[in-house]
């Protein structure tokens, strides 16, 4: 079995002093969180109005959520504990907009959609990656309502009497629904952060392992073939 201090020495051997970092594009959360901003200030402009406070929390929370995962990545390379608390800056800002949300819909006597709700599946299902598929599904969903129908439209589902929703009432669910699905990825997100930063340190951990390696891979075989070999002079 493998000592700590062997894993240790190990991994210093093939560990670059400043790792890959910034790769945020990739993320699924940063991507998510994005959609999200575009469809808020979409949203804010058609239904909240412009010179209020709550258009302008509203936009600046959406936008955090996806600078704070970019800059949380990009500082990733000399910074783990800066990555870590970026991204939770994130998800606390994605939650404050979640309320604001859930605040619009409450004040104006519309619902928020139930956990099993079907229409939340079904966007969940439909992977929207800009604001104008979302739009599209919102707009699929309004015509079904008008037949006071609701169903997965196409894929051949029973459908159910319900009552006509509204624009507002499903578009401020759809991006629940969005707000969701990152803010779970990001708790996941953060907690695979903490466990690498529990086992692997942060840069000064890195460097220490980088730099006694450098300083053992300097030293020749003979060097210490002689050390060990030269006698004592205490007594």
């Amino acid at each position: 079995m493998v000592s700590k201090m062997g894993r240790i020495a190990e991994m210093a051997k093939n560990e670059p002093l400043i790792p890959k970092h910034g790769g945020y594009r990739k993320l699924k959360s940063f991507q998510v969180a994005q959609l999200i901003y575009d469809v808020t200030v979409r949203f804010c402009d058609r239904y909240i109005e412009k010179h209020s406070r709550t258009h302008d929390q509203m936009v600046q929370a959406a936008r955090s959520g996806v600078q704070n995962i970019a800059e949380g990545s990009q500082a990733s390379g000399t910074s783990k504990k800066t990555e870590l608390k970026l991204t939770n800056v994130a998800r606390a800002s994605l939650e404050e907009l979640r309320l604001d949300y859930e605040d619009f819909l409450r004040q104006r006597g519309l619902p928020i959609w139930d956990r099993d709700d079907p229409r939340r599946q079904e966007l969940i299902n439909c992977r929207c990656a800009t604001a104008d598929e979302v739009a599209q599904w919102v707009r699929e969903v309004y015509e079904r309502g008008r037949n006071g129908r609701q169903g997965l439209g196409g894929q051949g589902q029973s459908t159910t009497r319900v009552k006509q929703a509204t624009y507002p009432e499903i578009s401020a669910n759809a991006i629940l629904v969005l707000l969701t699905v990152t803010c779970s990825l990001l708790d996941r997100q953060l907690a695979a952060q903490a466990k690498a930063f529990e086992n692997e340190g942060g840069f000064t951990e890195r460097l220490y392992r980088v730099r006694s390696e450098n300083r053992k891979s300097k030293l020749s075989p003979m060097s210490i073939r002689s050390t060990k070999s030269t006698p004592s002079t205490d007594k």
